[in-house]
């Protein structure tokens, strides 16, 4: 039984010696078992845990290892794969059954814990290509598994400054027109989707499956915002996919969470559906945005905290934007649309959201936001109502229902009137 580390880990830890800069990271760290089975794996005291393949747990570290394997597609999709795993099966084997050359890199076991000294196991040259900044796939094989084209892109936005390598950019343009993407689990493609949002650069996944035509396939919603035109005046990018891509990576600048890059996502979904005739103005994209958005989320099965931000960035972000011009009334009933009394923490991601797409504008990186400071204290000032004391007073007074709610209303318009400062309204 032979023991290596392999993947990230020892990825991460070259990049780490050629860059000080670069922290490496090891909290997943990949191990692979040569020359074992099942049965002397459970004897050595790991856990089996595995279900599509032998997969055990360390007896003391609780860290994954897999015994080596070869794979076979057996069916289209993700699933329609068979593993095989025997004693006979090489280091060399399980390598090239991986997606890219920088991720199929190996170092026995005892050098793990510095495995940018050890000697290195590199039959398919990721050191080269790492070196050279370079994402390559390692074999044809990389073409039985379309959920590898997500995970190329997700690198790509992960390190923003690696070129895809041409052969392997045409393989994936092939995967597409071949259909193999059309055939991918809606679980896979938010998983991938999920994680490129939350990279370095966001904008790079979605070149990247433009590049080979993979996002018109996958969210159609999105690749037809390119080519799209927005007025000037306002987006000096005019572009609709350029100011998209701007929007994300000010998200990712921002250090945003998940639902919120979701919602700069999603947020102008409307601009690619906007008649010609009337370009490059884009009245009412705001509830189209809304509509189109929730098919996508229905048809990715987006989680409900991503989904339902989403859904008020993209009807609201145009009146948040524009709420610097608004009174107490207005601002209260903005407050309320978002639901934003009885989720404040959420409105604040909600106000994150519509800074990164105000900012996510060529020549307005550096550019304040005021309007989402004057919501947030609006909304401060709205909740500082004593709810339970106007109700009892309203009721003492001889009015119900709808009536003790508009009292309440017209309390809360009074308190945000009442204490605005006045350094920021404009």
């Amino acid at each position: 039984m032979k023991i290596y580390l392999v993947g990230g880990a020892v990825r991460d830890a070259l990049m780490a010696q050629a860059d000080a800069a670069r922290a490496a990271s090891h909290a997943d760290r990949d191990w692979v078992v040569v020359g074992a089975t099942p049965e002397a794996m459970a004897a050595a005291g790991f856990l089996p845990v595995g279900r599509d393949f032998p997969v055990f747990l360390h007896p003391v570290t609780r860290e994954e290892h897999a015994l080596a394997r070869t794979e076979r597609k057996t069916a289209p999709g993700y699933h329609g794969f068979a593993f095989h795993t025997e004693p006979g099966v090489t280091l060399e084997d399980d390598l090239a059954r991986r997606d890219l050359t920088i991720n199929a890199m190996a170092v026995a076991a005892e050098h793990a814990d510095d495995p940018a000294r050890a000697p290195l196991i590199d039959p398919h040259g990721g050191l080269r290509d790492l070196q050279a900044g370079v994402l390559r796939h390692v074999t044809g094989a990389f073409a039985e598994d379309p959920v590898r084209i997500l995970r190329l892109a997700r690198f790509a936005a992960r390190f923003p400054d690696f070129t895809v390598a041409p052969e392997t950019m045409d393989l994936m343009r092939r995967m597409v027109a071949d259909g193999e993407v059309d055939h991918l689990v809606a679980e896979r493609v938010w998983q991938e989707l999920a994680r490129g949002l939350m990279e370095q650069r966001p904008s790079r996944l979605f070149e990247v499956l433009r590049a080979c035509g993979a996002l018109r396939r996958l969210l159609p919603e999105v690749d037809r915002l390119w080519g799209v035109p927005q007025r000037p005046d306002y987006h000096p990018e005019i572009d609709t996919g350029v100011h998209l891509m701007m929007v994300l990576d000010m998200s990712a600048r921002l250090g945003a969470s998940l639902p919120v890059r979701f919602a700069c996502l999603g947020h102008d979904l409307g601009k690619g559906t906007t008649p010609a005739d009337v370009l490059p103005r884009h009245i009412g994209h705001e509830e189209r945005s809304a509509r189109l958005l929730k098919a996508v989320c229905e048809r990715l099965r987006v989680p409900t905290a991503c989904k339902e931000l989403a859904d008020v960035v993209a009807r609201e972000h145009g009146n948040i934007h524009r709420s610097g011009d608004f009174g107490a009334a207005a601002l209260v009933r903005l407050l309320e649309r978002c639901d934003a009394l009885r989720k404040p923490e959420r409105f604040h991601e909600v106000l994150l959201a519509c800074e990164c797409d105000a900012r996510g504008r060529l020549g307005h990186e550096a550019r304040d936001y005021p309007q989402g400071r004057r919501l947030a204290q609006a909304l401060s000032l709205a909740l500082s109502v004593d709810t339970a004391a106007v109700a009892a007073q309203a009721q003492a007074d001889g009015l119900g229902g709808a009536q003790v709610g508009e009292r309440i209303h017209q309390a809360r318009v009074h308190a945000v009137a009442g204490g605005l400062r006045t350094d920021l309204v404009h």
